[in-house]
């Protein structure tokens, strides 16, 4: 049976929102935490976009439940070693108990110091040596590193946890798959699809954590819900790589017109049809997930954490 998490969203929430979050979510029997790691929102009406890392501080001290970033770039707009020392002071401050979940990142977050925007070939390439490079660092050990994408000279982590940062990487196709199988702790994906987890797990992934996680509405109007949807998350009904290449939120705000409610209806969970939650979450047991982040959209997130104390993680813990 999967552990089930709170998934906090840096896109649509201040700091201060996030860290009250956490605290529901610990009191109604969530897990852990993931949060998302985003120089920008996707459009403006999300709205927030703080820094993460002075987020995880606060929730260090707020909370006791494991901590994930869902995701972190640590190629572009960060250089790997500073990456290494932001998870490693994590890690210590939360003792032991933070992952470190990273992806090949996408253009609105990353091109903001002007850099071109790689392929995503040599992305995967930036992002199997970011990982080299930080595994080094977190060892406390000096490292000297001159590879095809970074240089690290005379650096060294003094401040480190005991045991080094687990390192979980994203995938989304068959590439990067392939990537989180051959050298990541573990699995991120956000769709229950079974093929990919008996990719990663064939590929030599067994044995590691697969982790997924999903968005919600809660509420008790189901067409407020959808609209609430559309307004703040029409961007995850995108196809193709659009999320990945586009690089502002203005740009994701003209495509808006191509999602409609109906989209909306049939693909995201909407609504307090407690069958429905749970069928969602459910999912992504039934196709072999260990651990499983949901999300809800908009501002009603206390009566959503009163409805999963309740309702949905008695059921989830039953099955």
């Amino acid at each position: 049976m999967p552990e089930y998490g709170y998934f906090l969203s840096c896109e649509e929430f201040g700091p201060a929102e996030l860290v009250e979050q956490a605290r529901m979510a610990e009191q109604a029997g969530f897990g852990s935490l993931w949060i998302s790691d985003h120089y920008h929102p996707w459009n403006d009406a999300q709205g927030q976009s703080p820094f993460v890392w002075s987020v995880i501080g606060a929730l260090s001290e707020a909370v006791s439940l494991p901590i994930e970033t869902a995701v972190t770039c640590p190629t572009v707009r960060i250089h790997p070693a500073v990456v290494a020392q932001a998870a490693a002071t994590s890690a210590v401050m939360t003792n032991g108990r933070f992952r470190l979940g990273v992806g090949s990142g996408e253009a609105l977050n990353e091109h903001v110091l002007g850099h071109v925007w790689p392929p995503a070939h040599i992305r995967l390439e930036m992002l199997e040596e970011s990982i080299q490079v930080m595994r080094r660092l977190f060892t406390g050990e000096e490292v000297n590193h001159h590879g095809p994408h970074y240089t690290v000279e005379n650096a060294r982590l003094y401040t480190v946890p005991d045991e080094p940062v687990p390192i979980d990487i994203s995938g989304f196709g068959p590439a990067a798959t392939a990537l989180a199988s051959r050298v990541g702790d573990g699995y991120i994906t956000m769709t229950p699809d079974e093929s990919m987890v008996e990719q990663f797990r064939k590929g030599g992934g067994a044995g590691k954590p697969v982790i997924g996680g999903t968005k919600v509405c809660y509420g008790v109007d189901r067409d407020e819900c959808v609209r609430t949807v559309r307004k703040l998350w029409f961007n995850q009904f995108l196809p193709g790589e659009m999320a990945q290449i586009l690089p502002s939120p203005s740009h994701f705000e003209q495509l808006e017109p191509l999602v409609t409610e109906d989209m909306v209806r049939e693909k995201a969970v909407c609504g307090d049809d407690v069958d429905e939650h749970v069928a969602a979450l459910s999912a992504f047991a039934d196709a072999g997930f260990d651990r499983v982040y949901v999300n809800q959209i908009g501002p009603d997130q206390r009566a959503f954490f009163d409805f999963y104390r309740t309702k949905v993680l008695p059921q989830l813990q039953q099955g």
